[in-house]
């Protein structure tokens, strides 16, 4: 099932606003997290795709401390902004996964090529007795091929087959949701898109316009 979702289009940003914003809620120590990531925008810009997806995996999962949105901001299924998680230098997996998006999006990956996907994790493999809800960002080369997946659990960029320990619940982009037919229950659904749009009005505050 496909529900149509209210976009964002980053076609413009304001990185002057971006900056401010940085500076004003997190200090001057988070212009240098600005500066490099801009850096990595501009580095990446003339690179293939594939090349792209490996700098911002990986600028990501080496810049960002994992921790626990009480941990990080107080307050249980917050969905941090790219600059909010750039300013803390900490996230959970949908902030690596967001932040990872939209930096894409920004390299001019199109929309259509990018899903956020929550799955349940088996954490330490297929035998593990632990699950975990877990959020990846899946890109399709074509809209059949089979996805790659980015997820700051692992660095290497995999295809999805090769993640048997991932059980996609549902996905979602700027222009839709995926829905899983069986129904099945997880991380989330349908109604957790409301966190969806009240952040695409933060991200727009900041200068993702």
């Amino acid at each position: 099932m496909l529900l149509i979702l209210g976009a964002l289009k980053v076609a413009a940003v304001d990185f002057e606003r971006m900056q401010n914003v940085l500076s004003q809620r997190f200090g001057p120590a988070a212009a240098g997290q600005f500066l490099d990531w801009q850096k990595l925008l501009k580095d990446s810009a003339a690179q293939t795709e594939t090349a792209q997806l490996k700098q911002v995996n990986d600028f990501f999962n080496r810049r960002i401390r994992f921790g626990k949105e009480q941990d990080i901001w107080g307050q249980s299924d917050y969905w941090a902004t790219p600059m909010e998680t750039l300013g803390r230098g900490a996230g959970d997996c949908e902030d690596f996964t967001i932040a990872k998006y939209f930096t894409l999006l920004l390299l001019g990956v199109p929309e259509e090529k990018m899903r956020l996907v929550y799955v349940q994790a088996r954490l330490g493999g297929m035998n593990s007795s632990i699950v975990q809800a877990h959020m990846v960002l899946a890109f399709y080369p074509t809209p059949n091929a089979e996805p790659l997946i980015l997820d700051n659990l692992i660095n290497d960029i995999q295809p999805g087959s090769r993640r048997p320990d991932l059980r996609p619940v549902f996905s979602f982009n700027s222009q839709g949701l995926w829905q899983r037919t069986s129904g099945a229950r997880g991380a989330g659904g349908p109604g957790s898109l409301s966190r969806w749009q009240e952040f695409l009005r933060r991200a727009r505050a900041e200068g993702f316009d």
